[in-house]
């Protein structure tokens, strides 16, 4: 529980950080806003199509009395748009730190030179950053569907559905959201997808605090554009915090 406070704590002083400097606040909000543009847009195209997508999937329903296949069809739509929805909101923080990946550096690094520098710090370039930033957020995403579809799926079940699948839910978000922010972080030490999990299994109390909040103000309509940055300012110290205790433990 202490460890878990401690992420909130992180959390909270990633918010006085961009207070007392604007100009980062709103470089990373800028990523925020081309992602959901992003996804915005392909809502908007999925639900252009849906009625092709829907037949699509479906051909099955092509000979079925009229009734039965229009309600196959909208059933059909509404799970795929379901679907889209949910893949949308978990690679969200995936896609925007991989478009973001320059304008985050730029914040970590001026954050951690404020509080003493990157130790054994690595230069990246941006598209090296993209890159790894794709590779590592795509199979974050693959690893985060595994456990929210049949949560999704299991929402639906009486009682259960809304009791205890809502705060598993809630869990699963904040974990992999925590491993997304402190990536750039890592990245700047050449430390890689596995390292970051196993770093922060360690500390799962501390990742928790910090993608709880996150996470669960994210879900506010528009509020991303700040409670992300923040998030990622968290992420940096976090990320410190996780690897100096690393450090300090002997083998």
């Amino acid at each position: 529980m202490r460890d878990f406070m401690r992420g909130v704590r992180f959390f909270g002083r990633g918010l006085g950080i961009l207070l007392r400097s604007p100009r980062l606040l709103l470089i990373g909000a800028l990523p925020v806003v081309l992602t959901t543009v992003l996804l915005a847009g392909g809502l908007v195209a999925l639900a252009y199509w849906i009625d092709d997508l829907s037949a699509l999937v479906t051909p099955f329903a092509d000979d079925w009395a009229e009734g039965w296949r229009v309600a196959v069809r909208i059933a059909a739509g509404v799970a795929l748009v379901s679907v889209a929805v949910v893949v949308g909101m978990v690679s969200f923080s995936a896609l925007t730190l991989a478009v973001g990946g320059p304008f985050y550096e730029h914040i970590a690094e001026k954050v951690e030179d404020d509080l003493g520098g990157a130790p054994s710090e690595v230069e990246l370039p941006w598209w090296r950053l993209l890159w790894v930033g794709l590779r590592d957020g795509v199979l974050l995403m693959l690893r985060s569907l595994m456990f929210t579809l049949p949560l999704f799926v299991a929402g639906f079940v009486p009682v259960v559905g809304q009791t205890v699948v809502p705060v598993l839910m809630a869990l699963v978000a904040a974990w992999f959201l925590a491993l997304e922010l402190v990536a750039v972080s890592f990245y700047r030490r050449g430390m890689d997808l596995r390292q970051r999990r196993l770093a922060l299994r360690e500390r799962r109390g501390l990742a928790l605090g910090l993608g709880l909040p996150a996470s669960l103000l994210c879900m506010i309509p528009f509020a991303a554009l700040i409670v992300f940055p923040i998030a990622f300012v968290g992420g940096v110290l976090v990320a410190r915090e996780t690897l100096s205790t690393a450090v300090s433990t002997p083998a």
